[in-house]
């Protein structure tokens, strides 16, 4: 039995809730993360998703700022959140999967997460945004070695870093920028393949040759026509899970859907 699951920063659930209920009507995914929700839990539309198909749902809100959710077709248990860097932002939540017979090892694990942009000046002596950027990154990195993540675990969300030079519309000319500097790819990288065991599932179905974004600034006039993207969106999956992906998928007619579209858009990857 096939199953997909989809991440998406939706820059704020209450006002792209059409878009979000378009994408779910059209692509069908058994389970989609969303970054940004920018909600309470109180505010979040459960009963939209519900009604929807989606009843099973995982949500750790904030007020205005961040906020992660996972909503889902197939029951959600163990849900949990973590902080990090002991700063009291809503940045992850993660849920058990109960896959039923579409997954006759049992259930997984989904980590939803929404790290930090960064700010605009990659220093972090000068700049604590930065500062916190890396720090989650490096408490990533020690919590990735736990037995829990050593299987049947699968992480996504807004990454914040396009790592590889076909991430980005132009390597050279965003070295400097947040998002693309060598101490955040090479943080993310190490992540990657630092022998715990992940693989980058989008990539393992788009060579690394070919350019892909998932992000396009609301700076440019024609986003389009301009085509300076970066892919900042991702999903991984440890050995035993990534064996089973059959395909992935980044939607990009979704930065143009309505009046005000999100600045990323869906990312999915489809399992057997």
């Amino acid at each position: 039995m096939p199953v997909s699951l989809a991440t998406w920063n939706i820059n704020s659930v209450r006002l792209r809730l059409p878009l979000v209920l378009e994408f779910l009507a059209k692509y069908q995914p058994d389970i989609l993360s969303l970054q940004e929700i920018k909600c309470l839990n109180d505010q979040f539309p459960a009963k939209d998703f519900a009604a929807a198909g989606y009843p099973y749902q995982a949500v750790h809100g904030q007020k205005g700022y961040h906020g992660v959710a996972i909503i889902s077709k197939f029951p959600l248990a163990d849900i949990s959140s973590r902080v990090f860097c002991e700063i009291e932002e809503s940045r992850h939540v993660s849920a058990l999967v109960d896959l039923g017979t579409a997954s006759p090892a049992g259930p997984l694990t989904v980590h939803n997460f929404y790290i930090p942009a960064g700010g605009d000046e990659p220093d972090p002596e000068i700049n604590p945004k930065f500062k916190h950027k890396l720090g989650f990154l490096s408490e990533l990195k020690g919590w990735f070695t736990e037995p829990a993540f050593a299987g049947r675990q699968l992480i996504c969300g807004d990454f914040n870093i396009a790592p590889n030079e076909n991430d980005v519309w132009s390597h050279k000319q965003l070295l400097g920028v947040v998002s693309h500097t060598p101490v955040e790819t090479a943080a993310l990288n190490e992540l990657l393949t630092g022998g715990h065991g992940w693989v980058d599932v989008v990539r393992k179905h788009v060579p690394y040759d070919q350019k892909l974004y998932s992000w396009w600034s609301y700076r440019a006039k024609d986003w389009d026509a301009a085509d300076k993207g970066r892919r900042l969106d991702h999903i991984w999956a440890t050995a035993d899970i990534a064996t089973h992906s059959t395909g992935s998928e980044i939607i990009r007619a979704a930065r143009g859907w309505g009046d005000k579209p999100s600045d990323h858009v869906p990312v999915i990857v489809r399992f057997n």
